[in-house]
């Protein structure tokens, strides 16, 4: 287990140590106002590829103010998140935030009724301003009522004070209006998933795909229909039907796989020690049906993070675009690029 540990450890770094070879272009900045900081801010230092948060009050009238001072002073308390784009998607940041919040409620969150504890996406980089439209412009399609979440380019940010910086893990059991177990489980509601038994999938699937899938096989090098596809969409697990990868990170490795920079979201995918035909590697298989899918290596763009997911097609199924909406993946469609 400490093995896999270091392994899956290494894996990671090679993204961190890339970022700074590109002068940290790879960590992107975000500041989140959702209520009480504390919670908030305890939510998101559990997400993976978050690297960094601080808390403080934005988006009021002067660039000074503290604590007792929020009535008066018009900010809000924010979070402010670094995260590595390599790792998590900005698109994947905003799906917990609406997790984690009620978005049609305004000045209000949880027991905490005030201006300070509006809702509030705000930025500092014009780069993001589209996609952050673009999420909320996608996610107001899910609901009647009209979301109440303040977007705006961030001003006058104070950083609160040390008292209430990581309150929560200073203080465990103090008051948090999050249920921070939320962070530990699918983003995504994945009862409509299903893992068929053993003897449906021999039924199910061709005899490469089983044997891939459920008994680690590789399909022969450029084999795969996928290898050399470009389409727009998502590739989701051909047992469950979980999604996988995006089309938005797919790659010519040249190897004769179907390769990916990252997986869609943080927890589509799981990594195992695999020591097989004499050599060490990292196994990835789908979270949800422990499907094999093949490996992860660090030789991948280094403008992306550096890791090549290596993926056998068979274990693929590729959903367009334009049929997602249909198949009940509507949620993914912010993946996708």
């Amino acid at each position: 287990m400490k093995k896999l540990l270091f392994l899956v450890v290494a894996i990671f770094m090679t993204l961190f140590l890339n970022a700074k070879e590109s002068d940290m272009r790879n960590l992107k900045d975000i500041y989140l106002a959702g209520g009480c900081f504390w919670g908030t801010q305890a939510y998101f230092d559990k997400i993976r590829g978050v690297i960094k948060t601080d808390v403080g009050y934005a988006n009021g009238k002067s660039d000074k103010t503290d604590y007792r001072s929020l009535h008066y002073s018009g900010h809000a308390e924010t979070v402010h998140i670094t995260f590595d784009k390599n790792v998590v998607s900005l698109a994947e940041i905003l799906a917990h935030y609406f997790r984690i919040i009620d978005p049609f409620s305004v000045n209000k969150q949880g027991n905490d009724v005030g201006s300070q504890y509006r809702t509030g996406i705000y930025y500092n980089d014009s780069g993001l301003e589209n996609e952050i439209f673009e999420f909320i412009k996608h996610e107001q399609t899910k609901y009647d009522k009209k979301i109440a979440v303040e977007v705006e380019p961030l001003k006058n940010y104070v950083l609160a004070e040390e008292y209430h910086q990581k309150y929560l893990d200073k203080n465990p059991g103090g008051y948090c209006h999050v249920d921070l177990s939320l962070a530990d489980k699918p983003l995504y509601d994945e009862s409509k998933f299903k893992v068929p038994s053993k003897d449906e999938l021999k039924v199910k699937l061709s005899d490469l795909q089983y044997a891939v899938t459920q008994e680690k096989s590789t399909e022969k090098p450029y084999s795969s229909e996928y290898d050399k596809f470009d389409k727009k969409g998502i590739y989701v697990d051909i047992v469950s039907k979980k999604p996988l990868f995006s089309s938005s990170d797919k790659f010519d490795a040249g190897c004769g796989w179907p390769s990916f920079t990252k997986p869609i979201t943080t927890d589509a995918l799981e990594y195992n020690r695999d020591l097989s035909h004499g050599m060490e590697r990292v196994e990835v298989t789908s979270s949800l049906a422990n499907s094999h899918l093949g490996h992860v290596f660090t030789d991948g763009p280094k403008d992306k993070g550096g890791l090549r997911y290596c993926i056998n097609g068979a274990s693929l199924k590729f959903i367009p675009l334009e049929d997602m909406e249909k198949e009940g993946y509507k949620d993914y469609i912010i993946y996708v690029k």
